[in-house]
């Protein structure tokens, strides 16, 4: 799968999304950090790539629609968290994808569980 790393995400979090197999780019390699968050949605429609992202604003779904790409993933993360939690939260999203589809859907990522959003126009 096509996944493009939102600029809060640094080259170990790449690395685990290649070793399980994935096409990943981020944002800090492309150089666009800064982009305005719809910049960043309309790159990834565009290139047919899920937004994996911190940014608790892509959890919109009326300004974000998940109907409209390959899919957004939220990844929620407590207060000051290490790099461990990190890890762990990227590794159950990455296990629950073999599984769950998630194109045209809303993933929100938290310990122990992940909410699925699905579009409109899947029902």
């Amino acid at each position: 799968m096509k996944f493009k790393l939102d600029e809060n995400f640094g080259f170990r979090t790449q690395e685990l999304f290649r070793s399980a197999g994935h096409d990943v780019k981020s944002v800090l390699d492309e150089k666009i950090q800064g982009c305005s968050d719809q910049d960043l949605y309309e790159i990834c429609c565009k290139e047919k790539r899920c937004l994996v992202t911190l940014d608790l604003d892509f959890a919109d779904i009326i300004r974000f629609s998940p109907s409209s790409g390959n899919g957004i993933v939220v990844i929620r993360l407590p207060i000051n968290p290490s790099i461990v939690l990190l890890r762990q939260l990227i590794n159950q999203f990455l296990k629950a994808l073999d599984k769950t589809p998630l194109e045209k859907k809303l993933w929100i990522v938290e310990i122990g569980r992940i909410r699925i959003h699905e579009s409109d126009l899947d029902q």
